[in-house]
């Protein structure tokens, strides 16, 4: 089994919501996972919220700390976030999406996060199925 590694700082929106969009379409042998070097004590209501509004529910999901073991495990990593508190990621295959932080957006604005995460991951998903990873 292949894997994607979704990185940010807290674990609790971004990450999860780009792991969870990754985990319903992935490709055939493929999963993703996600986590942050200063996980959150839970996922973000309004994550939990714009999911719900997809028909994915990640309420059971719990932040967790990046590790060096995931590293290894992982034959993608990206990391979701953007700016100097984002992590350094050692894998083969790494990549920076830079998108902006939806925890303190208002719910609209926060939503086309979720929407830009949901067409890169798909963009992702289909670059994998060619080959071109």
């Amino acid at each position: 089994m292949k894997t994607v590694l979704f990185v940010c700082v807290e674990n609790s929106f971004r990450s999860q919501i780009a792991e969870a969009y990754f985990n319903k379409y992935a490709p055939e042998g493929w999963t993703a996972t996600s986590a942050g070097i200063k996980p959150a004590d839970r996922v973000h209501p309004n994550a939990v919220r714009l999911m719900l509004e997809e028909g994915i529910d990640i309420s059971h999901k719990k932040p967790q700390i990046m590790t060096r073991e995931l590293q290894e495990k992982a034959d993608i990593a990206i990391i979701v976030c953007s700016g100097a508190l984002c992590p350094v990621v050692y894998t083969q295959h790494v990549e920076e999406w830079n998108m902006p932080d939806p925890a303190k957006m208002p719910l609209e604005e926060a939503r086309k996060v979720r929407d830009e995460i949901k067409n890169r991951v798909l963009e992702l998903i289909e670059r994998i199925k060619r080959g071109n990873l």
